[in-house]
């Protein structure tokens, strides 16, 4: 009987030494990204997504949003934000608006890209038309911020309907799932359960009448 034997295979230095993850690979492309004016890019779920800035109806509900959420946090440690990177294990996003303590200068990135997602405790996103800005905002983007445990996660979409506001809270960041939803249409007042924002009220204030009613 013939005995197969099979030699140990050969080795260099080269193939041994693990090269770069997705995650730095990624991390290194967008910070030498320079999208046009207009575009904006992030990270997440294994690629980067540049998408447009949103059209003036999108901006519109975003602003009312952040001076809203000003006004209730009434000049305190907290404040809103918008157009700025927040950071995750080299995943980064641009919420519409998100809450951060106002004195962030200890939460900032060490190359001052952008602050952390452990400083942030709401996230909301003002979702865009088109299959790809819904999906984007309602699957992936959800899922990191549940993975990144940000607490709440606000949703206000035009185009479900005639418009509903979500708000996600209790995540669960090691199966990236939010267990608490609660989902309303426009014209029923939503408010926020904990954090900074407790007690804010998302109402037609913000997101005006529901469309087409």
């Amino acid at each position: 009987m013939t005995t197969l034997t099979q030699e140990k295979p050969v080795t260099t230095p080269e193939a041994t030494t693990p090269g770069p993850d997705l995650d730095e690979v990624l991390w290194q492309a967008w910070k030498a990204m320079e999208p046009p004016e207009g575009l904006h890019a992030e990270i997440f779920e294994g690629s980067i997504k540049v998408s447009p800035t949103g059209r003036f109806a999108h901006g519109q509900i975003a602003n009312r949003l952040r001076r809203a959420v000003d006004r209730h946090l009434d000049e305190g440690e907290w404040a809103a934000y918008q157009d700025i990177n927040v950071v995750h294990d080299r995943k980064v996003w641009i919420p519409d608006c998100f809450i951060a303590p106002e004195d962030s200068e200890a939460h900032v990135t060490d190359d001052g890209i952008g602050i952390k997602a452990s400083a942030v405790h709401l996230i909301v996103e003002v979702l865009s038309p088109g299959h790809d800005g819904t999906e984007r905002d309602l699957e992936p983007k959800r899922r990191a911020y549940a993975g990144a445990g940000i607490p709440v996660y606000v949703l206000i979409d035009d185009y479900d309907g005639h418009g509903t506001v979500t708000v996600l809270a209790a995540p669960r960041p090691d199966e990236a799932v939010y267990t608490d939803v609660h989902r309303v249409a426009y014209g029923i007042d939503v408010i926020i359960p904990e954090g900074p924002a407790k007690g804010f009220v998302i109402g037609e204030a913000i997101t005006g009448p529901a469309r087409g009613a």
